[in-house]
């Protein structure tokens, strides 16, 4: 099994996003993480899917994907031609006695605390996957309440692939 990141760019209309993600569920494959926000150009919405599966399943789900009504363009963003991000939110339990050692370990990963409680704190990171598990496995050693995770934003590095559309 294999990972993939597809960078799909939509027609902004309700339920776009239900659609692609039948078809997903209709043929049995996976979908790891997606996540979908309005672009530079408000009638366009990008969709970043990470899917999973061996090399015939992922070529299957681009060919499918692509013969959709509401997709223009559909590209693998390959890791070493691409920047990718995600955001996680974590309520770890910490009292007085433990916030310090929480907040220095948000400290050594850049993660920012953005709400303190008397018995809480939340704590913010953005980056790589790879930094936020770190993170998470690191907070993990205190009693984690809660955890909101993105998944995987991507953008293609430079201006080779950057696609335009027709203001028509």
């Amino acid at each position: 099994m294999q990972k993939k990141v597809f960078q799909l760019l939509v027609d902004n209309t309700s339920g776009v996003l239900s659609r692609i993600s039948g078809l997903f569920s209709r043929r049995g494959y996976n979908i790891e993480s997606i996540t979908a926000g309005v672009t530079a150009d408000s009638r366009i919405t990008r969709i970043t899917i990470v899917a999973t599966g061996d090399d015939e399943i992922l070529d299957q789900i681009e060919k499918q994907v692509a013969k959709l009504v509401d997709v223009r363009d559909i590209r693998e963003l390959k890791p070493e031609r691409s920047v990718y991000r995600e955001l996680a939110m974590i309520k770890v339990k910490a009292g007085a006695v433990q916030r310090q050692d929480v907040i220095a370990i948000s400290n050594i990963f850049r993660a920012n605390i953005i709400d303190v409680g008397p018995e809480n704190l939340i704590v913010e990171i953005t980056g790589n996957q790879g930094k936020v598990d770190a993170c998470i496995n690191m907070l993990s050693a205190y009693e984690i309440l809660e955890l909101a995770r993105t998944g995987i934003a991507g953008l293609g590095r430079g201006t080779d692939n950057v696609v335009y559309f027709d203001p028509d």
